[in-house]
């Protein structure tokens, strides 16, 4: 399992564009970690998957609701990941009023999260390879802190526990 000095994954996530931008056309577009965390600060957070009650009601709404915060300490960008694909993700995305706030990235495939040994079983309960729930600080592609949860639960990988530590970073 990825820790504390690891470098993250070098795998590609995809993101879902809505409006052309530069560099980014219209639709699934692909995000290669190493380069989209080099120079930056990264408050990065995965959970099981889109539209799911914990992760909908209080989960990415955390993230949404300190964006200011969390530039305040310094993060250039937030990152959601999940096992999902990118036009789920975006229609997700939409829902959560995560624009200009929130990169939602989809791990369509588990790349990403099996590379960093976070993969959560889920196939007894119909849902398939997921993502456990955690949050990490990044910086430079290099993990600062990790905060795993246990089980189903939303104690430590919230917005507030990850923002507390980026203040302190």
């Amino acid at each position: 399992m990825i820790k504390v000095g690891d470098t993250l994954p070098s795998t590609t996530l995809m993101e879902y564009i809505e409006v052309e931008g530069e560099g980014c056309s219209i639709g699934p577009n692909p995000v290669e970690v190493s380069k989209a965390t080099a120079g930056k600060t990264i408050a990065l957070f995965a959970l099981p998957g889109a539209f799911t009650p914990t992760c909908s009601a209080q989960h990415v709404p955390g993230y949404v609701q300190h964006f200011e915060a969390f530039k305040a300490a310094g993060v250039d960008e937030i990152w959601c990941i999940s096992v999902n694909d990118a036009f789920v993700m975006g229609a997700w995305g939409r829902d959560q009023k995560t624009a200009g706030k929130v990169r939602m990235l989809a791990d369509g495939s588990a790349a990403f999260t099996t590379a960093a040994g976070l993969v959560l079983d889920l196939t007894a309960k119909g849902l398939g390879i997921r993502s456990h729930r955690y949050s990490m600080l990044v910086k430079d592609g290099v993990v600062q802190t990790l905060n795993l949860e246990d089980g189903g639960k939303l104690e430590v990988s919230g917005a507030e526990t990850l923002l507390a530590q980026a203040k302190a970073a």
